[in-house]
């Protein structure tokens, strides 16, 4: 990936988030990103806004991807 990932220390967490992410062929709800990842909502939520604050994801309409880079 780009170099926003390098600079960021990603957890397990981040990590099966990006996995869901890069799988699936739409983008993704938080509740269907906890399903996906068998997170709880509230540390999904939590790392989605690290991913997002290290512009490694993109969010539009509560829907969530990849940024694209």
């Amino acid at each position: 990936m780009g170099l926003g990932v390098n600079m960021v220390n990603l957890n397990k967490i981040d990590e099966l988030i990006i996995e869901a992410l890069k799988d699936s062929d739409r983008d993704l709800t938080l509740a269907e990103i906890a399903e996906k990842t068998g997170v709880p909502e509230k540390k999904v939520f939590t790392s989605l806004r690290k991913l997002f604050e290290n512009e490694i994801i993109d969010c539009e309409n509560r829907r969530y991807r990849l940024a694209k880079r």
